[in-house]
């Protein structure tokens, strides 16, 4: 008989206009596994609770990690059409895959969760059972044990990327010392530099916006 193994995903720098979108999975035998190791919701957790669970987490199971650049988003979305949504789904199935999980819970992106599940599942080289739900990272602790890894994964990622480009931030359109690199390096270089997502609005409305301040500038 084959054991049932289920596996929790979730993704981290989705939204973010520099630096990748890290997709992670986390499988286990049983879901009683996950249980009284403090695990939540990434955002919830202080940097260094996160770094403990992530030593824990990829001590005690199998985990699986994606890495998507911004120049691979760019061109998933420019050359090949697809939209963010369709990107992450993607990109969880693949993760499924390689951990071969039978049972999946996923973090839905989709406004609607079910039509999310169905887009993974259709998505997946080997069939499995989804479950796709609003806030899974909250809800499932497996799930939950996914974003760590991936919200970890990402920052050390974006701390090596300030080491080589200096203060980019923590890579949203939210936060100001973002988009203060932005404007200085597109001032400076005249286009975004390679770590920034080309074909998000933001990289094109600052874009435009400083092409309009020079031309006042004559």
């Amino acid at each position: 008989m084959r054991i049932n193994v289920i596996c929790g995903i979730d993704e981290a720098g989705k939204g973010s206009v520099l630096g990748p979108m890290v997709i992670a999975g986390v499988m286990v035998g049983d879901s009683d596994e996950c249980e009284g190791l403090g695990l939540m919701d990434s955002k919830l957790l202080s940097k260094k609770r996160r770094e403990e669970l992530y030593d824990t987490i990829n001590a005690t199971f199998v985990t699986a990690v994606r890495v998507i650049d911004a120049k691979e988003i760019d061109h998933m979305r420019i050359e090949l059409k697809m939209g963010m949504n369709t990107i992450v789904a993607t990109a969880h199935a693949s993760v499924i895959d390689e951990l071969g999980a039978q049972t999946a819970f996923v973090d839905a992106c989709d406004v609607n969760a079910g039509r999310y599940g169905e887009t993974v599942g259709c998505l997946l080289r080997t069939p499995a059972t989804i479950i796709s739900e609003h806030k899974a990272d909250t809800r499932f602790p497996v799930v939950s044990a996914a974003s760590i890894v991936a919200k970890v994964t990402r920052d050390r990622i974006i701390d090596s990327l300030r080491e080589e480009y200096g203060g980019i931030g923590s890579g949203y359109p939210s936060d100001k010392i973002t988009i203060d690199f932005l404007e200085s390096w597109i001032v400076e270089n005249g286009r975004a530099p390679v770590i920034a997502r080309h074909s998000w609005r933001t990289v094109s409305d600052i874009s435009a916006r400083l092409s309009q301040s020079s031309l006042f500038d004559f």
